[in-house]
């Protein structure tokens, strides 16, 4: 079952509404922000990143970008020394989980085996959307439905990008 499917599954499985699209292929968040016609503060950009020797789904909106710092703090909070923390490479993003950047999904276990990790700020819209397994495919819900179901761990570690 591919990725889409999957979180079709989920969502209808959970009785949750959605609208899902199909538009041209959008490689950046601005780009899926422009086809889908919403503001990128809507937008849930999903990162997987290797912190320390683990690879966890980081989701925050996408007019954000990842604080590294407030990453090592929280994970130190944890009981966890992070010493290091990078992005997944292509190569590895494709062989764990067939997926190319910009088409990762904000989901982690059961549908990508990865701990999830959401920042607080995305929940600040009544919907997000996401591009769900493709980067021709969206899918849009309520905050509240993707809070229910993405079993994720909130804390804040995005932050508006300097100009």
């Amino acid at each position: 079952m591919s990725v889409y499917q999957k979180i079709i599954s989920l969502l209808e499985e959970n009785n949750i509404p959605y609208q899902a699209r199909t538009h041209e292929p959008t490689l950046t968040s601005a780009d899926s922000a422009r086809v889908r016609g919403e503001s990128m503060s809507t937008g849930a950009k999903a990162i997987v990143l290797k912190v320390q020797n683990d690879f966890c789904l980081f989701v925050l909106p996408a007019n954000q970008k990842v604080d590294s710092n407030s990453v090592k703090q929280y994970f130190k909070d944890q009981g966890k020394r992070v010493r290091k923390i990078r992005f997944a490479s292509s190569e590895e993003l494709l062989e764990q989980t067939g997926l190319v950047s910009g088409s990762v999904p904000p989901f982690g276990y059961p549908i990508l085996e990865y701990p999830l990790f959401v920042d607080p700020a995305l929940l600040k819209n009544t919907t997000i959307s996401f591009n769900a397994g493709a980067l021709t495919k969206s899918i849009t819900i309520s905050t509240l439905d993707y809070e229910k179901v993405a079993g994720a761990t909130f804390f804040d570690f995005g932050v508006l990008p300097s100009s």
